[in-house]
């Protein structure tokens, strides 16, 4: 791996995140022979993933290529060698044809030049018979070498480098040495993204372009969609009731947990969302002291008729703190002698009544 800035040699750093070991790629150089800041710093894990894409793109044609041409080289070896058979079947056949008419010419009352010309014709037929037994033994040798199974097993050396790079249980050093037999060298440089100039053995050159990683709070950001939503539910809602809502839809934070009144109010606070007071009183909203100054009654009052429904309260955090619809016209006011709940009674009966008489 080279820097893509200064051209010196990165190393590989390892991080255990999660139970795995990510790694990151580091032009140091400078740092350590003069204590000057590092060149570059690039992760790895979404390098590896496209180194591996490409070896796997680039070398299954390659082995696909290769087995055929093995397979046209064994079957140019095997003519071959039975050419070379032939010839020393038909050379034994010329010696044995040879020796056959030296004998025919002999003088037969010459027993001894008879008797070893004889030997040597026999001699020279035994070489022939096995010349040509040999040469046929080796034809059936062959005929099994090229057999269908076997071209079907020379074929199948296309699909070994894929299934063997993408077999989890392949360790990440042998790997490694698949890189070192494939490529020459890879140099990166970082930028808004990540460029990648790999050198194949051979010369063959090719050019990545990766996206940048997510940082881990990139990772675990919430999902834009849902703090829309949050935004939306702050019209009506405090933050435990936007969190039992979204919990109950079904949505996780970015991290996949749970939502709880505090991210809620972390996610206002991020996202720089107005706040559920501010909503309120620019809705036309009034605080208890603007209320109790309305009605001509103490702070505590207000709450306790808020309590009873005689005045419309809007809790605005978790405390149940509220701000105060106006009163209106036709405020409610002090009935010494009613309770309250007796109060808010008549007044539910009384709507009642007026409905009956109206639908009468």
């Amino acid at each position: 791996i080279l820097c893509g800035r200064c051209g010196e040699r990165m190393t590989v750093r390892y991080h255990s995140r999660e139970g795995r070991l990510w790694p990151e790629y580091v032009c140091q150089r400078d740092g350590i022979e003069h204590a000057r800041p590092l060149c570059q710093r690039v992760p790895g894990a979404g390098i590896d993933q496209a180194i591996g894409e490409l070896l796997v793109e680039a070398v299954s044609p390659m082995a696909l290529e290769v087995a055929l041409s093995v397979q046209q080289e064994l079957q140019h070896r095997i003519d071959e060698a039975d050419r070379l058979r032939q010839k020393q079947v038909e050379r034994a056949q010329y010696e044995a044809d040879l020796a056959r008419r030296r004998y025919m010419r002999v003088d037969p009352d010459n027993r001894l030049v008879a008797d070893s010309l004889e030997a040597e014709w026999n001699s020279k037929l035994r070489n022939l018979s096995e010349a040509q037994q040999e040469r046929e033994r080796q034809r059936e040798q062959d005929r099994k070498v090229l057999s269908e199974p076997h071209r079907a097993a020379i074929l199948a050396l296309a699909t070994d480098f894929p299934a063997l790079w993408r077999d989890p249980k392949t360790p990440d050093r042998e790997r490694k040495r698949m890189i070192r037999l494939l490529l020459e060298d890879i140099t990166l440089l970082r930028g808004e993204q990540i460029t990648l100039h790999i050198r194949f053995k051979g010369g063959a050159t090719k050019t990545l372009t990766l996206r940048l990683p997510l940082n881990s709070w990139q990772l675990r950001q919430t999902n834009p969609d849902v703090v829309k939503e949050i935004d939306q539910l702050l019209d009506q809602y405090t933050y435990p009731q936007i969190a039992a809502i979204l919990n109950q839809r079904g949505l996780r934070s970015g991290a996949g947990k749970a939502f709880t009144s505090r991210f809620i109010a972390n996610i206002q606070r991020s996202y720089s969302l107005t706040l559920r007071y501010d909503r309120l009183r620019k809705a036309g909203m009034l605080t208890v002291e603007e209320m109790a100054a309305a009605l001509g009654i103490c702070r505590q009052r207000v709450t306790v008729w808020n309590r009873h429904g005689l005045i419309k309260g809007h809790a605005y955090n978790n405390k149940n703190d509220c701000l105060y619809e106006p009163p209106g016209e036709n405020p409610p006011r002090k009935a010494q002698g009613i309770k309250l709940s007796q109060r808010a009674l008549i007044k539910v009966v009384s709507q009642r009544i007026e409905e009956v008489q109206c639908e009468a």
